[in-house]
């Protein structure tokens, strides 16, 4: 059932996969985080600056984005597990990305597509007496964006899966290569980052928005013609059918035989087909286990069965512990939902802090929309030295052949980030205190030369050293531990709690909002748009607390939670 397989759908007989059809399957990965992130840190300032919409309401425009093209990641995992396979998943939603790219191409080249921008300077925008955008003109910027974010939603559970399928699971050395290859997977996504704060920032400033947005564009054009040359190469696995449809099946024949006993004279064995060969197409057979007993129901064989039993009466015990997997799965990534929660937080909150401060490195200023590159570039030095270095460390202490259980992993970044959010409040208060003492309590788009913005890279290098722990360890557990018919939404888990942490920091900026601030008393809130009245290192303290909850929660179930 889990036999690779040609494009066609017929075994593999020649060498095909390895490592050189996954460099392929990076390019491609490389190209759409590039995309993503280029989005996620120019889209906010776009829409300030040219679509003159409100700082806050362009950063929860973004946030929203971001969490829909993340959490719907099910869907794409759900069409390539169910009917289209992973490669052809891939091939359509990329095309689909390129498109919406394009579209905020055109958005950001073509006049007709944004308001005037004559008599509008900084105060202008400030106090918002710019000319607005007219409402077809956003409906149409939130067609493209969503149009990206629908190729994103597709394109992202099915990457890293479709990579690791390049792998033969039978070789000895399995473990140890696919454990690399997701550190390979996320140095990818680190380089596809660092490129969009930097090189695409850089060109907006010198070359304008048409060209930045364009350059996206381009990059996943020529991604998209990289993956496809990569064709011949690439193993596949057959798609299994619908895993909600064996889902729903497991339910109802569960709840129809609630009360039947494995005791009774009519109950003749739990449910299996013969051989080796499982009923699930594209999935091995997956042995009995004595967790969720209520669902053991589904596959309870009475003789009223018969000899061509109902699938919606009759499951297989295969099918009834994909069932299972799935509830065992839930929590861990759950838990990573701070972090996403965190990490998103920052590309507005620690922006605006830039805002304020010295960003000069000698004689090189660098933009403040290019902070957020530090995490990148500390997630690609700890990749590049995890083998040489972080490994054998960890090996000694915990005496795990490759350093550290995926679990740990999990659980040492969402540690590293509670300390991360922790410094940033500890440095908020001393900046907020500095810009009051020395009489920019006002002037809060003006940097203060004698305060450095580099205090700001450590948070952000603790926040990627979280990221790299966090989601390599979660991506590769998810992978080994879902069913093999259903690695797609497997992986799309990791993306919906990174979407769902955009959404909660969305929620909680509402609420921190409502509930701190008076603007009939004129008092401002922890999140004032003037970031010295305003208490962000409130909100910091804040996620920390919450951070220290979520990760007590993730000792409870990663304690008890027990590996295939």
């Amino acid at each position: 059932g889990t036999t690779p397989v040609n494009i066609r759908g017929k075994p593999i007989l020649s060498k095909t996969g390895g490592w050189v059809a996954a460099f392929f399957i990076f390019g491609n990965e490389m190209a759409e985080r590039m995309a993503y992130f280029g989005l996620s840190v120019n889209m906010v300032v776009f829409m300030f600056y040219v679509m003159h919409r409100p700082f806050t309401s362009s950063a929860n425009a973004v946030n929203t984005f971001l969490g829909i093209s993340q959490a719907s990641s099910v869907l794409g995992g759900f069409i390539a597990d169910a009917y289209l396979g992973r490669y052809w998943t891939i091939a359509i939603f990329t095309t689909i990305y390129l498109i919406g790219l394009t579209g905020i191409t055109l958005s950001a080249t073509m006049s007709i597509f944004v308001p005037r921008q004559e008599h509008c300077n900084q105060l202008s925008l400030l106090l918002g007496s710019c000319e607005q955008a007219k409402p077809w003109q956003m409906v149409y910027l939130y067609v493209v964006l969503y149009i990206t974010a629908l190729g994103a939603a597709g394109i992202r559970p099915c990457v890293s899966s479709f990579g690791a399928d390049q792998f033969d699971e039978r070789s000895k050395d399995y473990r140890a290569v696919l454990d690399r290859f997701f550190n390979f997977f996320y140095l990818s996504v680190t380089i596809g980052a660092i490129v969009a704060f930097t090189m695409v920032v850089y060109i907006q400033m010198e070359h304008g928005w048409g060209l930045a947005f364009g350059s996206l564009a381009i990059a996943m054009g020529i991604s998209n013609i990289v993956f496809f040359v990569g064709t011949p190469l690439y193993r596949h696995r057959l798609p299994g059918g619908s895993p909600l449809t064996r889902v729903a099946q497991v339910l109802v024949a569960a709840f129809w035989k609630r009360n039947a006993s494995f005791s009774s004279g009519e109950f003749v064995g739990l449910y299996e087909l013969p051989g080796k060969r499982s009923a699930i197409k594209g999935s091995g057979k997956i042995l009995h286990t004595d967790d969720f007993r209520c669902l053991d129901k589904a596959a309870l064989r009475l003789r009223q069965d018969g000899t061509d039993p109902n699938p919606w009466r009759l499951c297989t015990v295969t099918q009834v512990e994909e069932v299972k997997i799935l509830l065992k799965l839930i929590p861990i990534p759950t838990c990573t939902i701070m972090l996403s929660l965190i990490l998103t937080e920052y590309l507005t909150l620690s922006v605006q802090q830039a805002y304020t401060l010295n960003t000069y490195m000698g004689r090189l200023k660098l933009p403040v929309t290019c902070m957020p590159v530090f995490p990148g570039l500390s997630i690609f030095l700890i990749l590049a030295l995890y083998y040489s270095v972080f490994a054998p460390l960890f090996r000694r202490i915990t005496g795990h052949p490759h350093g550290a259980s995926q679990l740990q992993r999990v659980g040492l970044g969402l540690a590293i980030s509670i300390l991360s959010v922790g410094w940033a409040g500890i440095f908020e208060r001393y900046r907020r205190n500095y810009a009051i003492e020395h009489g920019y309590e006002f002037n809060f788009l003006t940097a203060m030369p004698d305060l450095s913005a580099y205090w700001l890279l450590i948070q952000y290098c603790l926040i990627g050293i979280a990221e790299v722990f966090c989601i390599v360890g979660l991506l590769e557990f998810l992978y080994e531990e879902a069913p093999d018919a259903m690695r797609s939404v497997g992986s799309a888990y990791a993306a919906v709690a990174g979407g769902l942490g955009c959404f909660a920091a969305t929620i909680l900026n509402n609420i921190v909002t409502s509930v701190t601030g008076n603007e009939a008393k004129g008092h401002p809130s922890w999140l004032s748009q003037n970031i010295n009245t305003g208490r962000f290192d409130y909100l910091y303290w804040l996620l920390a607390g919450l951070g220290v909850i979520n990760f007590c929660a993730f000792l409870f179930f990663a304690r008890r939670y027990k590996y295939r």
